[in-house]
């Protein structure tokens, strides 16, 4: 257990790193027009978070770069070209120690790596479509992660982003080799080294299609391919409706088979407030020996202005998975959060609270992670 020295030097440190972000004021768009249309624009973010993970037995608090939105900068350049756009988007994580390198054994920080880049990508815009090539999004990304919730800035479908590298803690007291990570997932698609395409936008349906490698790691020279649907509109009354579906193909450069992902999700959001976010996916594993896994998420969460600063988001989940670590285990994690708008320093402050049960026939005890943080874009 962390003893009290050690926590209230967490929260001084997290209390600066939050009063340093909410002390910089809200920056004009860093953005420069040319007189034909185009522009440059810089962009970016920092996300620090105060994390606390119990496992049980013992509690381990760090002052992190959360990776649910991790630190970031990037470049984007718009230039219309005939009735086409061209752009040219970079962007780069920061390699600040994040929440996906900690676990009780200590930390294992990476720094800045090649593979924290996230966008080195072309794209053509025009009425026939988009075509884009470079490291950028697969057509899968996303597609399990459609939510309009505003509160899912800090809860969404992938609920290990804090605590994901911890380890499961045996009720005998003794750490187990699977992970919070190795538990669930939510399938969601990757950015890969990709060409891909886009179609115009159709009564509020657009598809895709890609092919990519990860080019950004020399251990990893499996080929990519994925197809989606998606679909945005907003209805009489205000209703909001966002949903997207997509089959994603991971095919083995050694011959062992191929990895296929089905996954989907849809949104709503009503003039109330009130919102209601599920999505869900399957797995299916060609190569010997691995499990097929399986999962189900739901939300309900509520948004409203209560106080000057700016809105206020709420909400309250639920993730079931199984065959994630093995056939017949089952992982159930809920969380809850609240979400605040800062307007004038364009900042979003939260607290969550997140709570994992994994059971393959062993006793484990539940893993919990508390977490407080804030992010600011520029």
């Amino acid at each position: 257990m962390v003893n009290d020295m050690t926590v209230n030097f967490k929260l001084t440190s997290i209390a600066a790193a939050l009063a340093a972000t909410t002390a910089i004021p809200a920056a004009a768009e860093l953005k420069y027009e040319n007189n034909t249309g185009g522009y440059v624009l810089l962009y970016g973010q920092l996300n620090p978070a105060l994390i606390s993970v119990d496992d049980g037995e013992e509690t381990e608090t760090r002052v992190l770069d959360n990776d649910l939105s991790n630190s970031r900068v990037g470049l984007e350049l718009l230039q219309p070209f005939g009735n086409n756009d061209f752009t040219f988007r970079f962007e780069t994580g920061l390699g600040l120690p994040n929440s996906s390198e900690w676990n009780q054994l200590g930390t294992d920080f990476s720094g800045w790596t090649r593979e924290d880049i996230r966008h080195v990508d072309f794209a053509l815009a025009g009425d026939w479509g988009k075509f884009s090539a470079g490291q950028g999004s697969m057509v899968s990304d996303g597609a399990a992660e459609v939510d309009l919730s505003y509160v899912g800035t800090a809860l969404y479908s992938f609920t290990n982003d804090e605590n994901g590298g911890f380890f499961y803690r045996g009720t005998d007291g003794i750490l187990s080799d699977i992970t919070v990570g190795d538990s669930s997932s939510n399938f969601d698609g990757a950015r890969r080294g990709r060409v891909r395409y886009d179609t115009p936008s159709f009564s509020g349906f657009t598809g895709g299609i890609a092919y990519g490698q990860n080019i950004l790691s020399s251990d990893d020279d499996d080929d990519y391919y994925d197809i989606g649907v998606r679909y945005n509109n907003t209805f009489g009354g205000g209703v909001e409706f966002a949903a997207a579906l997509a089959y994603a193909v991971r095919s083995a450069d050694d011959g062992s088979g191929d990895r296929k992902d089905t996954i989907g999700s849809a949104s709503v959001l009503l003039q109330s407030g009130l919102s209601f976010t599920v999505a869900a996916g399957t797995r299916d594993n060609d190569a010997d020996g691995a499990s097929d896994p399986n999962y189900f998420y739901g939300k309900i969460a509520y948004e409203d202005q209560w106080i000057s600063w700016g809105k206020t988001g709420i909400g309250i989940d639920y993730f079931s998975g199984s065959d994630f670590e093995n056939d017949g285990s089952s992982t159930d994690a809920w969380g809850i959060a609240v979400v605040q708008r800062i307007d004038s320093i364009n900042t979003d402050a939260y607290l969550k609270y997140r709570n994992h049960d994994f059971e393959d026939g062993a006793s484990f005890d539940n893993n919990e992670a508390w977490v407080l943080g804030a992010r600011w874009k520029f």
